[in-house]
């Protein structure tokens, strides 16, 4: 079975085009089968602000009302999406730009009001059992590889906000079957770390008794629990192999000899 590497790249590289460009540069000399999947939230927020819209949060999620919907279809479907592109074309990956409404590669739900009553608005819910894996495996079988934005659609015409940790899960698990597939999540630490405040604490394996003792104890922040969530789920879904870690690691990421946090 031929080995796929499915790249989740966060939105604080993306901020910085020095260190997006350098990451770009690795991405694009892996040999073979990669999908890139990329966030880009915070120049939602910038470009939202520009044009009067505030950003609403509520538990870190970002609230997707009818103005910020449109917002980030345009930012992350089009400026942040685009620029990759062109960054990977101009240094020769045959790169071809998606949201999940391309293709029908990610059909999603809307994700309904919580049982607090809370609204996220027009935030989507991955339809996992209909991700068109067939669509993605005819774009990599003809030498082309897929950057998708973090954006679904509901089947009736309407985009929506979906979290880029849980796509890569999603397409990850999609292709686990015709593919020996790595989900890589890159970004700015160089792993899951025991002490937030040193770099140098990467735990290197993690399993799930592992997990349950690191939550028990508090010592995980906050936001590298979703990730740990997709990292298991995709396991548990047919994906080899899951891996964090710095996105200025990639290349040693993917080989045999890894760096960063390894999830099994």
């Amino acid at each position: 079975m031929e080995q796929l590497f499915v790249i989740k790249i966060g939105g604080n590289v993306i901020d910085d085009e020095k260190n997006l460009s350098a990451f770009l540069q690795k991405f694009a000399a892996i040999n073979g089968n990669k999908i890139l999947i990329h966030g880009g939230g915070k120049i939602a927020t910038k470009i939202g602000e520009q044009l009067g819209i505030q950003s609403q949060y509520i538990n870190g999620r970002r609230i997707t009302d009818a103005a910020t919907i449109d917002v980030v279809t345009m930012v992350y479907g089009g400026l942040v999406n685009k620029k990759i592109v062109a960054q990977l074309q101009a240094i020769g990956c045959n790169a071809i730009g998606l949201t999940g409404a391309d293709a029908n590669c990610i059909p999603a739900t809307k994700r309904p009001v919580t049982k607090e009553g809370i609204d996220f608005g027009f935030a989507g819910d991955v339809d996992t059992k209909n991700i068109a894996a067939a669509y993605l495996q005819l774009f990599l079988n003809n030498g082309l590889t897929p950057v998708l934005a973090p954006l679904t659609h509901d089947g009736m015409g309407q985009m929506l906000n979906t979290n880029a940790d849980t796509i890569a899960s999603s397409i990850a698990v999609a292709l686990s079957a015709a593919f020996d597939v790595r989900l890589i999540y890159c970004f700015e630490k160089k792993g899951v770390l025991e002490q937030v405040e040193d770099e140098n604490s990467v735990i290197t394996l993690i399993n799930k008794t592992i997990y349950q003792r690191l939550k028990n104890d508090h010592k995980l922040f906050d936001g590298i629990l979703p990730k740990i969530d997709n990292a298991f789920a995709a396991i548990d879904s047919g994906v080899k192999e899951v891996l964090i870690g710095h996105a200025g690691d990639l290349l040693q990421n993917v080989t045999k000899t890894t760096t960063g946090t390894l999830i099994q």
